[in-house]
């Protein structure tokens, strides 16, 4: 049995009831929540492909030959060394952000 609730729009008038309808607070909750699943499941994902380069690259951005030869990227391996830095900057931004700490 569905429930009516009355929705107040901050100025002290009622507005109509409404069936199931969500506040624009609980929206954006909701929005903010869903986001945040996503966005840790894409640092997930990162971290494996991340994981995946340990050993094979030292400090970050240096390549050892053995690698070089079995797998280069398509730009070089500088910019896809900063391009998957960047991809973990902006998805930790996205991240804080869902949680409401940006």
């Amino acid at each position: 049995m569905p429930r009516k609730f009355k929705v107040i729009s901050g100025r002290g008038e009622a507005l109509p009831e409404a069936d199931g309808l969500l506040s624009p607070e609980e929206e954006f909750r909701h929005f903010r929540n869903v986001s945040d699943s996503v966005v840790q499941k894409a640092l997930d994902t990162w971290a494996e492909l991340w994981n995946e380069l340990q050993g094979a690259v030292t400090h970050g951005i240096l390549v050892s030959p053995e690698v070089q030869r079995g797998f280069e990227p398509r730009d070089g391996w500088p910019e896809f060394l900063e391009k998957m830095w960047l991809l973990k900057h902006y998805l930790d931004y996205v991240k804080r952000f869902c949680q409401g700490k940006a």
